[in-house]
């Protein structure tokens, strides 16, 4: 990949997508395949002003290795070091830049219940952490370069330079850095979605209606104090960042208890290393009573049985089928694109700025708005070319949202 354009993404994420202020700390998540670009992105962090960049390398191999062949005792605990690592830059008010190069089917071969295990005790030690960017206290932002494993599970038909090549074409597509300025086309971006937020928070809607032909038939009712959000995010402070890039959705909370219906997945999960496909979900006043699914259900069934509030919805969030990822007719196997390819929902802890004043509420008080509170937050996706979406306001009006798969409005 030619290095003026990998320079380009790379200042899009520290000036668009963390936003980083001088003085400030930037915290790097990266896998050891990334290295190159890390040190770009490292090098333009600090002439845009960054007093320090600190980098956790990530190696998946070796985390794979570990999984298969450590006691299980290893799993139980999370270590020190790095929990005073996340916990002590995000008290600090640091930067958190996520580099994502995952292989889809990483822990396919492993056991279930260790992934689970592990994954439990990782949340609970950075809690901390989690619930800090959960509330926009931190600037935070995820974004992805290719690995030859990922590439190669998009485009097993290509070599592996191919598909690396392929791929890199794609997310510098999704992300607008195929276009000459692509911090100006991000502002662009960021208006057309404010404009779909105004529209969607003027409407004051109680209860959402999603049906499909796949068996798709759910209410979720929202809480009253919801509010839809979109493209940029705001620190506590008041600093603009981008949490993820790309970004096409429009999205909110609902009211944890008020969730009815069956909902079938559109796409697979990628979760953990493993993959989930063709599942369902059947809520009962908002707790998931039953799920199916053809692959992955004993991770499905550990993800829902992490903690109470895995049992229960976080997140709902739009985003047209006729919109530019979900064009490129590409499924990537990870989440951050297919999420903003099609509508999805997410199992577990509400974001709280979707509630008006939550950012600031205790968790009492945002228990009493409706958010559901969880160890996790995953998402998974919903959209099809025919879903349609009927919004109910609370004065008891009717209004398509989605037709055809695509906003009515």
């Amino acid at each position: 990949m030619d290095t003026k354009v990998l320079e380009k993404y790379a200042r899009l994420l520290v000036k668009t997508g963390v936003n980083i202020q001088k003085g400030q700390t930037l915290v790097i998540l990266s896998p050891i395949e990334a290295a190159p670009f890390t040190r770009i992105v490292s090098e333009i962090a600090f002439k845009e002003g960054a007093k320090d960049v600190q980098i956790l390398w990530k190696d998946e191999i070796s985390t794979k290795i570990k999984y298969l062949h450590a006691p299980n005792e290893v799993f139980e605990e999370y270590p020190g070091w790095q929990k005073e690592f996340y916990n002590g830059y995000a008290k600090a008010g640091a930067s958190f830049l996520h580099i994502n190069a995952t292989d889809p089917e990483l822990l396919k071969d492993v056991d279930p219940e260790r992934v689970a295990k592990y994954q439990k005790v990782t949340n609970m030690a950075l809690k901390e952490y989690r619930d800090r960017t959960m509330r926009n206290q931190n600037a935070w932002c995820i974004a992805s370069i290719p690995s030859v494993s990922w590439a190669k599970k998009v485009f097993p038909d290509l070599s592996s330079e191919e598909a690396v090549n392929k791929l890199w074409e794609a997310i510098l597509k999704t992300v607008r850095v195929d276009v000459e300025d692509p911090v100006a086309a991000w502002e662009e971006h960021k208006k057309n979605l404010e404009k779909r937020m105004e529209i969607l928070n003027s409407y004051k809607f109680q209860y959402l209606h999603y049906k499909n032909e796949l068996g798709t038939d759910l209410t979720i009712e929202l809480p009253e104090n919801h509010i839809w959000m979109g493209g940029a995010d705001f620190t506590q402070d008041g600093l603009a960042f981008i949490a993820n890039m790309p970004t096409e959705e429009v999205f909110t909370l609902p009211k944890k208890t008020g969730v009815n219906g069956k909902v079938v997945s559109s796409m697979p999960l990628n979760y953990n290393g493993s993959l989930i496909d063709n599942f369902s979900l059947t809520f009962k006043d908002g707790r998931i009573v039953d799920f199916t699914a053809e692959k992955g259900y004993e991770n499905l069934k550990h993800l829902i049985e992490t903690d109470e509030g895995s049992h229960y919805l976080g997140e709902v969030a739009l985003v047209p089928y006729d919109s530019p990822i979900s064009n490129l007719k590409i499924l990537f196997y990870n989440t951050l694109f297919d999420e903003n390819a099609s509508c999805h929902l997410a199992i577990g802890e509400a974001y709280s700025p979707c509630i008006k004043g939550g950012e600031k509420m205790s968790r009492e008080e945002l228990d009493k708005e409706g958010a559901n509170d969880s160890l996790v937050h995953v998402d998974f996706m919903v959209g099809t070319k025919d879903l349609e979406i009927i919004g109910t306001t609370f004065d008891g009006k009717e209004i398509p949202i989605f037709k055809n798969g695509n906003f009515a409005f």
